[in-house]
């Protein structure tokens, strides 16, 4: 796995919701080698421990990232403070992405929560093949919807309380977009992935998630992100940080 770290330069800083920020880091070593479904380990200043955050766009040519994050953590939280063209401390890019196939191909694009941004880039690689599905608890934490409709895809908000768009779960709209799809790509909550894992393997359409576990180096060393996966039909522990976050869906043990 090739990395970098240094530190680098917040080109923009914007506030999308309640306590969720949105970062353009200027970072062209990065971005360079960046992939769809990868991270970045951040450093707030005065931790020792670093903070994964999925990137939310990459743009080579300006040799920016994007990434999106909620400040609901002290660390996270010190990361908000930091001030347009100021300084972040990065390692990246980090994990095993999302495997794409030919933008022509048809594939439904689920995210919940904060587990939305990682899936943008997915959404601007199939553009019109793709349909998008995004779930929240209610209308003032729904973010980036205009950025996948920009995309050229079909984007379904769904909500918990049915203040904006379908009253329900993101399951829901899956069930009706199934047919004829070459992939399911997911991100957000436990519970949602192992939910729309079930029914995509029920369609026989292939399904690839990514997860959230807490993580120390976020390289593979300190062994602190493991999960359950089975391998040629053997069950071991993967690491979310190197052998994820994204997952074929049938080798998580749920």
């Amino acid at each position: 796995m090739k990395y970098t770290q240094g530190k680098y330069i917040l080109l923009k800083k914007q506030t999308l919701a309640k306590q969720i920020y949105d970062f353009t880091i200027l970072c062209p070593d990065i971005a360079q080698v960046a992939c769809e479904g990868q991270f970045i380990h951040v450093l707030p200043q005065g931790f020792s421990l670093r903070r994964p955050i999925s990137i939310c766009e990459i743009n080579k040519e300006q040799g920016t990232l994007r990434i999106v994050f909620d400040a609901k953590g002290d660390g996270t939280k010190a990361l908000a403070d930091i001030p347009q063209g100021g300084a972040v401390d990065v390692v990246g890019p980090l994990g095993h992405g999302f495997t794409l196939s030919e933008k022509e191909n048809k594939v439904v694009i689920v995210g919940g929560g904060i587990g939305v941004p990682p899936l943008l880039p997915l959404a601007q690689h199939y553009g019109e093949n793709a349909t998008v599905i995004l779930g929240f608890r209610s209308a003032d934490a729904v973010i980036l919807k205009k950025d996948f409709e920009a995309t050229g895809a079909k984007v379904i908000v769904c909500t918990d309380d049915g203040s904006v768009g379908v009253h329900g779960l993101v399951t829901g709209p899956l069930s009706d977009e199934l047919s004829g799809a070459s992939a399911v790509l997911s991100c957000g909550p436990i519970p949602m992935l192992k939910a729309i894992a079930k029914l995509s393997e029920e369609n026989g359409v292939p399904c690839q998630v990514s997860l959230e576990e807490r993580m120390g180096c976020g390289v593979g060393a300190c062994l602190v992100c493991a999960c359950k996966v089975q391998k040629e039909g053997q069950e071991k522990f993967g690491h979310v940080c190197k052998d994820g976050p994204v997952f074929d869906s049938k080798e998580v043990i749920w």
